[in-house]
């Protein structure tokens, strides 16, 4: 039963991380008949820290002898956290704490700190898409799921940026005090008690750059023609080329097949309309080229992780779907 929490922080932390987990764990609710835990801030790096916001400290009595008694230490994303160093003494008290079965949380950058201790090693974990690269990069063994909102694996959980540790910590309660408990956190909070998709209809995904030095008039071609079926061997004569060294020169300059990139621009096209018009989704599916909004439907929850009436609804709001 998870009765004890405690939040570890480091000098640079971001307060809205930070008090997303005080407002889920922290708060008396009990006039509500909702759980009260033992909750403490704990400072890594003595009693008064700095934060991301100038002029905006945090102070607390409690040092890392306070972790000792958690049953959840939750570490909130900070600045620098992705490339600086972190005080053994912290490390030791995690790695502790899942020892003794506790469990650990980390909110957005907060994960390199567990991986600096070792605790992401052959784990599946979360990370805010644009710090995936790095994270893989200071700890290859780590299973890095950039798409999705938030992983629970065993006594460790990783959610990624910011709002997804709402999700992660209300997972937590879940799991701890039932669905209805969890529910009425989030009503309180006035969030939805778990959101739809994951954290890949947020992704910006660019097309690679690339020189395109023999198939780049083919790719302007096609960029304007997605609502075509078209075949590598038309492509290929596009580009006067037999189909075989055209699909091998549009690996080389694109990263991928012909399938692939116009599949992608597709998406994008799509996820564009659902974002800026009012277009009907079967529309879209014919202007996009995917035939029907069946296609459509699949090849987008395939990439973007939701549907695309939920991707409208998310960006646009509930009317607009």
């Amino acid at each position: 039963m998870l009765k004890n929490v405690a939040v570890a922080l480091l000098d640079g932390v971001h307060p809205f991380e930070l008090g997303v987990v005080c407002e889920v764990f922290g708060m008396d609710r009990s006039d509500e008949g909702l759980p009260v835990y033992d909750f403490a801030v704990v400072s890594a790096e003595g009693p008064t820290l700095g934060t991301h916001v100038p002029g905006f400290t945090v102070a607390t009595p409690y040092g890392l002898d306070r972790l000792e008694e958690a049953d959840l230490i939750a570490v909130p994303a900070g600045s620098d956290y992705t490339v600086r160093e972190y005080p053994q003494e912290l490390l030791d008290a995690l790695v502790r704490a899942v020892d003794r079965g506790a469990r650990v949380l980390s909110v957005c950058s907060g994960v390199f700190v567990l991986g600096a201790a070792g605790l992401l090693d052959g784990r599946r974990c979360a990370v805010h898409w644009r710090q995936a690269e790095e994270l893989g990069h200071r700890y290859p063994r780590a299973i890095i799921e950039p798409d999705v909102l938030y992983v629970d694996e065993g006594p460790v959980i990783t959610s990624a940026g910011t709002a997804a540790g709402i999700d992660a910590c209300l997972h937590i309660v879940r799991e701890e005090e039932g669905p209805r408990t969890a529910n009425s956190i989030a009503r309180r909070m006035v969030v939805p008690p778990h959101r739809d998709g994951g954290q890949a209809q947020y992704i910006e995904r660019p097309l690679p750059a690339s020189s395109c030095d023999t198939v780049g008039e083919v790719l302007a071609w096609m960029e304007q023609h997605l609502a075509e079926d078209v075949t590598v061997e038309q492509l290929a004569a596009r580009a006067l080329m037999s189909p075989r060294t055209f699909a091998r020169r549009f690996q080389q300059e694109t990263g991928t097949t012909p399938y692939r990139w116009i599949l992608r621009q597709r998406v994008l096209l799509a996820q564009r309309l659902l974002e800026a018009t009012d277009v009907t989704v079967d529309a879209i599916a014919s202007r996009a080229g995917f035939g029907s909004a069946a296609a459509m439907r699949h090849q987008f929850l395939r990439a973007v992780g939701t549907t695309p009436n939920a991707y409208r609804r998310t960006f646009r709001g509930p009317e607009a779907a």
